[in-house]
């Protein structure tokens, strides 16, 4: 069997949750806040995202990080370009680890307009999608909803699945996450629009072709529960969203079949001088808590 179809049935079939690695520019200084590295210390961008490597490396490379509980890694390219233990990034996690790489593509967000934040243009999409497909399986592309509005969330949507099919044509598998904002004052009603939304743009995708959806764990239990079984889906991811590990896992329990694809709520609590015992029991226990949440459901 190929590497990409042992991936495939990695995702499809094994139990576990999707880590996300994948702070850019933007959201690195408060990754590495978080991680105890402060941005009095950081002199220019080349090493903050040596800082940030310095991290996912640890975290990657730690004995808890393992496939019996991990599905997939997010990855930002910048990550994907670097090494760990002298092995490039995304051949290390998938023969050393066997957790499927994914790679982050969008470049960030436009200005609010119609009540969300669409992508911006993605350059050289083409160029970008030529990764070595051999330990890349797939993408993740990200859009936030702010408000309850149904031509901001046909825009969002409408956007994502355009470049998904893109993804899909150059043979990798897209993420497609429109994040509904866990702040927007009309949430429930804006999930419900996405649902309604997503639906539609699921049925005109060709038959073969998939996607993974990954979305704001919502007010009403189990509102995506028909998409984890929809046939143009191979698997459907939460985000944290800002939750605390304790509110994203508790609201995780209460909708079945999505699994966790958490970043800040995976790394909290982790510190740079912290030993490696107590980083590997600190991750460890958070990677317990979101896996029992994925997969055992109230």
């Amino acid at each position: 069997m190929s590497i990409r179809l042992n991936m495939l049935e990695k995702i499809k079939n094994s139990q576990g949750f999707i880590a996300a690695l994948d702070q850019s520019g933007g959201s690195s200084p408060k990754a590495l806040e978080q991680y105890g590295i402060s941005s009095s210390e950081i002199s220019s961008d080349e090493e903050m995202f040596k800082y940030i490597h310095s991290m996912r490396a640890r975290i990657i490379s730690s004995s808890p990080f393992n496939s019996q509980k991990i599905l997939g890694a997010i990855l930002f390219k910048d990550t994907l370009n670097r090494y760990i233990e002298n092995i490039p990034t995304a051949e290390y996690l998938w023969k050393h680890k066997e957790i499927v790489p994914f790679l982050k593509i969008d470049e960030g967000l436009m200005p609010e307009s119609d009540g969300v934040q669409l992508m911006k243009p993605i350059k050289n999409l083409g160029s970008i999608l030529t990764v070595d497909t051999n330990f890349v399986f797939g993408t993740k592309m990200r859009s936030v909803i702010k408000q309850a509005s149904r031509i901001g969330i046909q825009n969002v949507v409408k956007q994502q699945f355009e470049i998904a099919k893109e993804v899909i044509n150059s043979g990798l598998m897209p993420i497609i996450e429109p994040e509904v904002d866990i702040y927007c004052e009309e949430k429930q009603s804006a999930e419900l629009m996405l649902h309604d939304v997503i639906i539609e743009e699921l049925n005109n995708l060709e038959n073969g072709q998939q996607v993974i959806l990954k979305l704001t764990l919502p007010e009403v239990p189990n509102l995506y529960k028909d998409l984890a079984t929809h046939p143009k889906v191979l698997k459907l991811v939460a985000l944290s969203g800002g939750y605390s590990i304790t509110q994203a896992n508790e609201k995780l329990k209460r909708n079945t079949g999505i699994i966790a694809s958490f970043s800040r709520a995976l790394l909290i609590g982790l510190h740079h001088d912290m030993s490696d015992k107590k980083f590997d029991e600190k991750l460890n226990n958070s990677i317990e808590a979101i896996y029992e949440a994925s997969i055992y459901k109230l």
